[in-house]
């Protein structure tokens, strides 16, 4: 199942999504799977979940259920039982293969509002021309070096012209564009804003919004992200395969 996570959920924290998930599920009426054992639990799985304060039209988890289910029907009741900025996307009855698995870049949008275009166009071309660029991020077990250039495979300057929250009226306003392959550890768009930090002293004036697009396989004949249901999908009820960008909403 895709679904995303708009406005102010995106500051919900993956535990809590959890439990709406789970509380939607009962009273959607989806005949879920439990686990056994003496405390049996849901049996939802979360694949590649974005971080707390990230908005996202590509989050994916999967239900396993008791008896085979319509999922035009499951998404429909899920979607209205869910809190409204939680919205499901797109389901599908899972074949083989593992979602998780198939995970393998995320595209994401940064919008910069304040920030000065031209330096961001000299910082993106500084980063790019970089062998590595090593970050310090603190985690759980304290802080933490690695390369974030490594894992990006695309990053430009992006035209926009939609006003985000943070963005006052007449501002200027910089997107940046940023395909990210998935590593350990994970580099985050904040990494790479702080490489963009060190390379070229390149800093936006306020916190920045950041949505992820889209998440999958990556084609590589083409560098372009694949939508991980295609194989799932079943045509015959409906569905259409085609790149993840196709699937990603306004």
């Amino acid at each position: 199942m895709r679904y995303a996570k708009r406005g102010r959920l995106r500051f919900t924290s993956h535990r809590d999504i959890s439990r709406a998930v789970e509380r939607a599920v009962r009273r959607a009426g989806i005949p879920v799977a439990y686990s056994a054992g003496f405390s049996p639990h849901p049996k939802i799985s979360y694949a590649g979940a974005a971080p707390t304060g990230v908005a996202s039209e590509a989050e994916y988890l999967e239900i396993g259920v008791t008896t085979p289910c319509d999922p035009a029907q499951v998404r429909q009741s899920l979607d209205e039982s869910l809190p409204s900025g939680l919205d499901v996307l797109d389901v599908v009855e899972a074949g083989q293969g593992g979602l998780a698995d198939r995970l393998e870049v995320s595209d994401w949008e940064v919008r910069l509002p304040g920030a000065d275009r031209e330096l961001a166009e000299v910082a993106v071309e500084k980063f790019l021309a970089e062998g590595t660029v090593e970050v310090e991020r603190l985690t759980k077990k304290g802080p933490r070096r690695f390369d974030a250039r490594q894992a990006v495979l695309g990053l430009r300057v992006s035209e926009g012209a939609d006003r985000i929250a943070a963005q006052v009226q007449g501002e200027p306003c910089v997107i940046l564009r940023m395909v990210v392959r998935h590593m350990t550890p994970a580099v985050r768009p904040d990494d790479v804003l702080t490489g963009l930090r060190l390379v070229a002293d390149f800093a936006p004036p306020v916190p920045p919004e950041v949505t992820r697009l889209a998440q999958g396989p990556l084609d590589a004949s083409t560098g372009a992200l694949a939508d991980p249901l295609d194989l799932d999908r079943d045509t015959t009820r409906g569905g259409e395969a085609g790149p993840a960008g196709e699937h990603v909403a306004g």
